[in-house]
């Protein structure tokens, strides 16, 4: 779900990377040897160059100018060439030419999202025999490195380059990427490129752009404070303060404020000395307890001690804290190996002094993990006294999730975007792969509106008839034995409304492939074949099969009729009738399961006299990992879904 590799761009680096003074080279860093552009359209290069300077681009025969204005930028537009290669990319300006060599034209793509997108060849199914056969010179990859930034950059923070896919370098790269494009190059018979942009444990508000948040009605208070960041740190820090304590004050739980010094925090555990990831302190396994934990110590200071300027070090926490010492808020870090606070002056005093910090996370080694000496009260002079005393604890209930960082690498709002998206530039695609989506489980409501505002964003960035294929999240957690409430559920029905809504968008099924006991499951081969048979659908127009989705369902007398689209041949039931189904009235404690027959090719009918009350709902495939047993002749399986239930005609 997450990486402990974070970076948050400084001042003075995106000043550097988004100067064209800074630039070493004429050609953007996306047009390297053995690039792969896109066929059977313009092709646009660019990069930087010295202000007014006349640039010259060519490629196989083909000749472009373009003069870089005053920032120094320059695009030029090459015409349309069918596949092939190789070619060398040429451009010239005031006397120097630089040239990218091996450049295939064929079709490219952008991988993006979090863990399962990033999930690598070398730890799918078959590694060892994938690898090993993986000789494909007209397959090239180039991965972005992950790299968070609070304002959007036009160049790398750090360098990128195409590789030719072999033995040698394809264990590294996204399995659900690589085996979609093997297998659409199975079809196409032309070269495919591979742009990979992933983040385990990001959110969807960090790979979307800042007007379309705004545009959106989204997180508006969290871009207030991520604009604020970038002009007053310190001011932003503080306002972050006061936006979580109003969050947990909202909550209205009894007992006062916990990071005061005088809450009582008796009843709290008592944390083992060496703190580390908080799940195995009962000795379970590295998942456990996940969400916000408060953690409280204290640490005596002399006088003199007090009156140095001084910071707060809690060493490695993962995921992410918000700090005070002696009730004075001292700002958050997020995916911090070293978090560090700076405590305003006066707020220490001679004797006893009170550190509390609440952390959230979301995925596994959850807390302060770092040695024992890395926490401590750090002075000017460089002395230190170490948070030695012992740490207590208390979790906070599954369903409070505290505001996130607005800046923060993985959780903050248009950090990726700014970081990793942004610098691509204007580069054609033949359409964008979205695998993402556990980690804004506890955001479900929003999901939806979230992903179309972000389609439409980089749409806004590439082109305007960008496709975008969305994986569904695959099966993950408990097997339901009774209908129940899933943020997994909510999160997939999100993403298969946005799909749907959208008709330059698809989506595909792994409800079947995933791992119940696994968030990573590594039958990555499905999820690329699934994928390359979207995309060849969605953006070469050839009839390939979704497995059935629902068409509507309606009421007739005491029957439920629920009927299926882009069924292949006719519905089947995998071990008897269907199953999975649920009825459901206005609440979700009134859900149901019911029993099902497939009574025509498309059809599937319910006895509504199931259901006690008027079922105005109707649910297939519902929960963490439901067993869900409806496909067609394709083999694939039925889409989970919610309905409403319509009167009949």
């Amino acid at each position: 779900m997450r990486s402990l590799t974070v970076r948050i761009v400084s001042a003075a680096l995106l000043a550097a990377a988004s100067s064209p003074a800074m630039a070493q080279n004429l050609l953007h860093p996306m047009f390297q040897d053995h690039a792969v552009l896109q066929r059977g359209r313009p092709i646009p290069v660019y990069g930087d160059a010295t202000q007014g300077s006349v640039v010259t681009v060519s490629l196989g025969g083909a000749t472009a100018r373009a003069t870089a204005g005053a920032d120094g930028h320059w695009q030029a537009s090459l015409p349309a060439m069918p596949a092939g290669g190789p070619y060398t990319l040429t451009a010239s300006a005031d006397g120097r030419s630089e040239h990218a060599q091996d450049v295939m034209i064929g079709d490219v793509f952008l991988c993006a999202g979090q863990s399962n997108m990033q999930f690598p060849v070398e730890s799918a199914d078959n590694a060892r025999e994938e690898i090993a056969d993986a000789d494909h010179p007209d397959l090239r990859a180039l991965t972005i490195p992950m790299h968070a930034s609070p304002s959007p950059l036009t160049r790398f923070a750090d360098p990128v380059n195409w590789q030719v896919v072999s033995p040698e370098t394809v264990g590294a790269l996204s399995a659900s990427c690589y085996f979609f494009v093997r297998d659409l190059a199975n079809h196409t018979h032309a070269p495919v490129g591979m742009v990979i942009a992933a983040w385990g444990g990001s959110r969807l508000r960090a790979w979307t752009g800042e007007p379309a948040l705004r545009a959106a009605d989204q997180y508006g208070h969290a871009l207030d404070l991520l604009d604020q960041y970038r002009s007053d740190a310190q001011a932003a820090e503080r306002g972050w303060d006061a936006t979580w304590e109003a969050w947990w004050h909202g909550l209205g739980i009894p007992g006062g404020e916990p990071w005061q010094p005088s809450y009582d925090a008796s009843t709290w555990k008592v944390a083992p000395k060496a703190l580390g990831p908080w799940a195995l302190w009962t000795g379970s396994s590295p998942d456990g307890f996940v969400g916000q934990m408060w953690l409280r110590t204290e640490v005596t200071l002399t006088a003199a001690q007090a009156k140095q300027a001084a910071t707060l070090d809690l060493g490695a926490v993962n995921e992410e804290d918000e700090s005070w010492v002696n009730g004075n808020g001292v700002g958050g870090t997020s995916g911090a190996r070293d978090a560090r606070h700076v405590i305003p002056d006066g707020v220490l005093h001679a004797g006893i002094n009170t550190i509390v910090t609440n952390i959230f996370c979301s995925w596994r080694y959850c807390g302060l993990n770092g040695p024992p000496e890395t926490r401590a009260i750090r002075f000017a002079d460089g002395s230190s006294v170490p948070l030695s005393q012992p740490w207590r604890y208390a979790e906070m209930p599954a369903q409070d999730i505290a505001p996130q960082l607005p800046w923060g690498p993985a959780h903050g709002v248009s950090v990726i975007r700014n970081g990793m998206i942004s610098p691509i530039g204007g580069y054609a695609f033949k359409a964008a792969l979205w695998y993402q989506g556990e980690s804004d489980i506890h955001y479900a409501p929003h999901y939806q509106a979230g992903l179309t505002a972000m389609m439409a964003d980089w749409r806004r960035s590439f082109d305007a008839s960008l496709p975008f294929v969305i994986v569904q999240l695959p099966d993950f957690g408990p097997r339901p034995t009774h209908p129940t409430n899933s943020a997994f559920a909510d999160i997939r029905e999100a993403q298969r409304r946005a799909a749907i809504a959208d008709p330059k968008a698809d989506y595909i099924v792994t409800i079947d492939i995933g791992d119940p006991d696994s968030i990573h499951p590594t039958h990555k081969q499905a999820v690329g074949a699934r994928l390359a048979s979207a995309v060849r659908r969605l953006a070469f127009g050839e009839p390939t099969a979704t497995g059935p989705r629902p068409a509507g369902a309606t009421r007739d007398g005491n029957a439920i009729e629920m009927r299926f689209a882009d069924v292949a041949d006719r519905l089947l039931s995998y071990s008897g009738s269907p199953t999975a189904f649920e009825l459901c009235g206005a609440s979700d404690a009134s859900c149901r399961f019911v029993d099902a027959h497939i009574s025509s090719s498309d059809t599937v009918t319910i006895d509504a006299t199931q259901f006690t009350g008027r079922a105005t709902r109707i649910r297939y495939c519902w929960g963490d990992s439901p067993i869900c047993t409806v496909t067609d002749g394709s083999k694939l399986p039925a889409s989970p879904f919610e309905v409403p239930i319509r009167p009949g005609g």
